[in-house]
């Protein structure tokens, strides 16, 4: 799979959630304890917002200030969807996974920033899923991405605070609780 289909899929799963929460669960917890349902949109919404600037190859200093704040306002999913047709847009301009993407800690290419988002989408689905009550099975041919990826980056992830620490799967794990385990889940 293409890295635009694994963006598109990944926005796409997340919506479906997204679309999926009813009124009273806005609040909810979800499994990232800094976040409820509402947060964890937003900072998905937040992530969408910064991919057309990004990927035209502005720094996160020329784009300053200007998606602090709750990106949801009076309609959260009217604001997840525009964001997140706006990315796919950027997404699927020719050339875009091809430009150089200036991220807070390096340059790199577009399809590497893109995947990064596209593991963040999926395992938030699952997070968003958890935290509405909704399906929290995950896609195998995602789940393999995210895994291989997220395996590639290990010490990346050990060292930063994006993720939890590992939580050991068993041995006969799923792909599914194996990469919900290396992103700091029990599933």
């Amino acid at each position: 799979m293409d890295t635009k289909d694994y963006f598109k899929r990944s926005a796409a799963l997340f919506d479906e959630r997204v679309r999926a929460i009813t009124g009273d669960q806005w609040s909810e917890p979800t499994p990232c304890a800094e976040w409820n349902v509402r947060e964890l949109v937003d900072h998905l919404t937040n992530e969408c917002l910064w991919v057309p600037p990004l990927m035209e190859g502005r720094t996160i200093a020329e784009v300053g200030d200007r998606f602090d704040g709750d990106s949801l306002g009076d309609d959260p999913v009217g604001s997840w969807s525009a964001a997140r047709s706006d990315a796919e847009g950027a997404v699927a301009e020719p050339g875009a996974l091809d430009r150089t993407v200036h991220l807070s800690y390096a340059d790199v290419p577009g399809h590497h920033y893109i995947r990064q988002l596209a593991r963040d989408l999926l395992i938030h689905s699952w997070d968003l899923a958890r935290g509405i009550g909704y399906n929290e099975r995950l896609p195998t041919d995602l789940m393999e991405l995210a895994y291989e990826d997220s395996k590639a980056e290990e010490g990346i992830l050990r060292g930063s605070s994006l993720f939890g620490d590992e939580v050991a799967a068993d041995s006969d794990a799923s792909l599914q609780e194996q990469l919900l385990g290396l992103l700091g889940r029990k599933a």
